[in-house]
């Protein structure tokens, strides 16, 4: 071990070997450098003089991240912040400067889930009225839109299934889902009546000989991920203001329409392919704000605090 050491030549050492030994950009070394200093910045406020590194201890090290909170710092930034201060010491216990690091079990702070984006149901039917159903394209576009928000299937589900699959009479199809799992999915009627009319022209899509894809890209292959998001977002563009156009708002969207009209949730992850009820919960997070913004527009009150 190295004598006592204070923190400011260790920080200016542990930066120099950023910039030299691990070749890290430019970027990360002004960030850790601003991060170090307002580590600096706040021991001075409680400690004068700050202490030498080897008798920073974790108590020390904790008031930091509700210190950069008051500042005003979200939870991403305080992340950040501590990954610096982590590092710090990480390289003080590898060159022998300290004998235990004290920064060890400190916890991150978790950041906040974003909430999905979704359609409402007016844009829905704005989505389904925008197809030009004249053209085998349009026919399977509108399908393959159907029956993400339909069934609320994921892209690459959607993309895997072959002629047959699709079970009319029970209006359900059984899809391969994350880990290898298979589920039932009900379908709608507008979905079938969707699929069925766009099979009637998949023919003109020149399918390659044995091709058994139900949805066909233009060279008569199975329909690319990449084909399928373009889709999707040149669909959704003239007809939502949510955040992101992608397949998976579409099957947000299913996820929050059945919950708003009383859906039981686990039925919904069932449906969904959630292995965990908690990851179907983010979407009564979205309903909920929704009822909270329902009420304040329809209350009397509601705008009060």
């Amino acid at each position: 071990m190295f004598g006592e050491m204070d923190l400011q030549s260790v920080i200016r050492s542990f930066l120099s070997t950023l910039d030299v030994e691990k070749s890290a950009s430019r970027h990360t070394t002004l960030t850790y450098h601003t991060a170090l200093e307002q580590f600096c910045s706040y021991l001075a406020e409680f400690s004068d003089p700050i202490p030498a590194i080897n008798e920073i201890t974790e108590a020390d090290i904790r008031p930091f991240l509700g210190w950069l909170h008051d500042k005003g710092l979200g939870k991403t930034s305080i992340r950040l912040k501590l990954a610096a201060v982590r590092s710090l010491f990480k390289y003080a216990l590898r060159s022998g400067i300290i004998d235990r690091n004290p920064a060890s079990l400190l916890a991150s702070p978790k950041t906040a889930r974003p909430l999905p984006s979704f359609i409402n149901v007016n844009e829905a039917q704005r989505l389904w009225d925008s197809f030009d159903t004249s053209s085998v394209n349009g026919l399977r576009d509108k399908a393959l839109c159907e029956i993400l928000y339909g069934s609320g299937l994921r892209i690459h589900e959607a993309l895997a299934l072959n002629l047959g699959q699709i079970d009319a009479t029970s209006l359900s199809v059984r899809v391969l889902g994350k880990g290898a799992k298979q589920r039932i999915v009900p379908l709608t009627r507008e979905t079938i009546a969707s699929i069925r009319a766009y099979e009637e022209r998949r023919h003109e899509l020149n399918p390659k000989p044995e091709e058994r894809a139900l949805f066909l890209g233009d060279r008569g292959g199975r329909l690319s991920a990449s084909s399928a998001w373009r889709i999707v977002r040149r669909a959704l563009g003239p007809v939502t203001e949510a955040r992101r156009k992608s397949p998976h708002v579409l099957r947000h969207s299913f996820a929050t329409h059945l919950l708003d009209n009383g859906a039981d949730l686990t039925a919904v992850s069932d449906m969904l392919g959630h292995s965990s009820l908690s990851t179907t919960q983010i979407y009564t997070h979205v309903s909920v704000e929704r009822l909270k913004e329902a009420y304040k527009r329809a209350h009397p009150r509601g705008t009060s605090s």
